[in-house]
């Protein structure tokens, strides 16, 4: 039986915005609507309004524990795709009050984080390539996942003594390590706390079984080890 899909307007009374927000989360790739063949009419699935809807951040963990589905405007199956959308969000930034000295770092440690995850997987992606992208304006938050093979593995390439997942992350956001092209590891991470330590800019960052944050007040660096074992990697990022 073929799915019914909601049209623009009863997607809008679902989701609780107007039309022409749904119209322009739809240019920005937000949240992509469906278009029948040789048709411009918006149309939407009931399912992926509900998943919408839901916390970016639940979507992140349960796609990247479990491999839950979730809207495909968040899904990033390549670099390239990661590139236009992370350009939609610095266009959204920018038109932010407030925003006009703090946008362009934003944007570049979302891309660092985003970019890792595409470098350090290539062609070794366990199942499922590309990364979960999601951004909420209103909340200040930015989401990010994937489901590679996570900070150790990747960092045993150029260091195999490394123990577990805390000394591992501990490594790629302190250290500058360097290989064989291309199989450099760790600079990018480095980056990201450098800014985030110094700038007004929150992060969460897990891989495996180790948690990092770097929040007010203090913005020390804060390596633990959490109670869940998390596949790949996964950033929050709040500002």
């Amino acid at each position: 039986m073929e799915e019914q899909l909601l049209t623009i307007s009863q997607a809008s009374k679902i989701l609780g915005v107007s039309i022409d927000t749904l119209r322009r989360w739809d240019s920005s790739g937000k949240l992509v609507a469906i278009r029948k063949q040789g048709g411009v009419h918006r149309f939407y699935r009931e399912n992926d309004l509900e998943i919408f809807s839901s916390d970016n951040v639940k979507l992140a963990h349960n796609w990247a524990k479990e491999g839950s589905e979730f809207p495909s405007a968040f899904y990033c199956s390549n670099s390239a795709v990661f590139q236009v959308r992370l350009s939609r969000l610095e266009l959204l930034l920018m038109e932010q009050p407030g925003f006009e000295k703090l946008f362009s770092v934003i944007i570049a440690i979302t891309g660092e984080i985003g970019n890792n995850s595409f470098d350090h997987n290539l062609g070794k992606w366990p199942d499922v390539p590309g990364i979960f992208f999601g951004y909420d304006i209103n909340k200040k938050q930015i989401v990010l996942a994937d489901r590679g093979l996570g900070i150790l593995e990747t960092l045993r390439q150029v260091r195999p003594t490394l123990k577990n997942h805390t000394e591992a992350v501990k490594v790629a956001f302190t250290e500058i390590l360097s290989g064989r092209s291309p199989e450099k590891r760790g600079n990018g991470l480095k980056f990201v706390r450098e800014v985030t330590t110094t700038q007004p800019i929150d992060l969460f960052f897990e891989s495996g079984d180790a948690e990092v944050r770097i929040k007010s007040p203090g913005r020390e660096f804060r390596l633990t080890r959490g109670q869940e074992m998390f596949r790949g990697c996964s950033a929050i990022i709040q500002f």
